[in-house]
């Protein structure tokens, strides 16, 4: 086994929350896609960040605003949609523009609109810095990757 490969299977070990990250290109034309790869900076100013693979097509499209929309563990059907549609990821998808102008899909656990504030180039991904400028929350449960699949959390 390779060394990256091991080292994909120690992160696979780490339980993430599950997020669909959007924008809006120049043209208006909306862009998502499914991320794990985030987590938050700061509380004062809020700061959050995402990591997006070089490799991506839709990274172009991020520049001075992004949403994380945190999905409910019912949203599956999202998360794969926005991970493997190459085209087409917000045909039927229910969203509207937050204050920032970029996607809030319908009835995330939590969304937080960022403006960007840095970007840096990590490896072979591109990490975003972003102030949070509005938040929004509701009550559920969260979408949760472990080993690399989806999970549950145990009831209580």
């Amino acid at each position: 086994m390779s060394s990256s490969d091991r080292f994909r299977q120690a992160c696979s070990r780490f339980a993430t929350g599950v997020g669909v990250v959007t924008t809006r290109a120049a043209d208006g034309t909306p862009h998502g896609l499914t991320i794990n790869s985030f987590s938050s900076i700061s509380l004062d100013p809020p700061v959050v960040m995402v990591s997006i693979a070089h490799n991506c097509e839709l990274l172009e499209h991020f520049g001075a605003f992004f949403v994380v929309n945190v999905l409910r563990e019912e949203q599956v059907d999202l998360s794969i949609r926005f991970s493997e549609l190459p085209e087409g990821r917000f045909e039927g998808v229910a969203w509207k523009p937050g204050v920032t102008g970029a996607p809030v899909l319908d009835f995330p656990l939590a969304v937080i609109e960022c403006k960007v504030l840095k970007s840096v180039e990590v490896g072979d991904h591109r990490v975003l810095f972003g102030e949070a400028v509005e938040v929004q929350i509701e009550e559920g449960r969260p979408l949760v990757f472990f080993g690399s699949g989806y999970a549950r959390l145990k009831s209580e």
